[in-house]
């Protein structure tokens, strides 16, 4: 069965050299070609194909604001963004706009019909620039740790002192440490959990 392909991209001659490239495969059947996102939102509901190729930057509305609202009425359409932007804001917006695939204008049509093959059975094809991208940026994120996770272990020992019901000077004693350096961890403790009372700290410690 022919995967049915529309294309939305408002330079007519990119426009048509994808149609080109989409017609050239005997997989692929070229079923609407759109100059706008208006043009498109008005069109692609009356002859929704199985893959729509999406132009992020377009006049007027986006492409990602077009996929959004395209994806709301049709959630089995499936998305692929095309654009010259390797941009990792465009392509987490286009993702979480429902895109399914992000691929280079620069592609090689060989990658593009692959990539439409590969979304439109489910996958979420990336140009490998664009795949770098994505990798590099959950790379870096980092589970943001509890409070009481953010305290040095002499930190945790005191609080967990303070938690039994110890007076300060108390703790000093059981930990062999000076007055001084135990308002240093108190500050510390107080600082890093965002609270200004021992309570407070306890009750970080042990929520109820």
């Amino acid at each position: 069965m022919l995967i049915r392909v529309s294309i939305v991209e408002d330079d007519p001659l990119i426009r048509q050299s994808l149609a080109q490239v989409i017609g050239s495969s005997s997989r692929f059947e070229c079923v609407g070609l759109y100059g706008s996102a208006e043009e498109a939102l008005r069109e692609v509901p009356r002859n929704v194909p199985d893959v729509l190729l999406m132009d992020v930057q377009l006049p007027g509305r986006s492409g990602i604001e077009c996929t959004a609202l395209l994806k709301a009425g049709h959630p089995e359409l499936q998305v692929l963004m095309l654009t010259i932007y390797d941009d990792s804001e465009l392509i987490f917006n286009a993702l979480r706009a429902g895109a399914g695939g992000y691929l280079l204008k620069r592609s090689r049509p060989e990658e593009l019909l692959k990539a439409v093959e590969e979304v439109h059975a489910g996958g979420a094809p990336m140009s490998s620039n664009i795949a770098r991208l994505v990798v590099s940026h959950f790379h870096r994120i980092r589970q943001p740790a509890s409070e009481v996770e953010k305290l040095t272990p002499r930190e945790r020992e005191v609080l967990d002192q303070l938690a039994k019901g110890l007076l300060y000077k108390e703790v000093a004693g059981r930990l062999g440490i000076s007055r001084s350096t135990m308002n240093s961890h108190i500050e510390a403790i107080y600082r890093k959990l965002h609270v200004q009372t021992r309570a407070e700290a306890v009750l970080k410690l042990h929520p109820r």
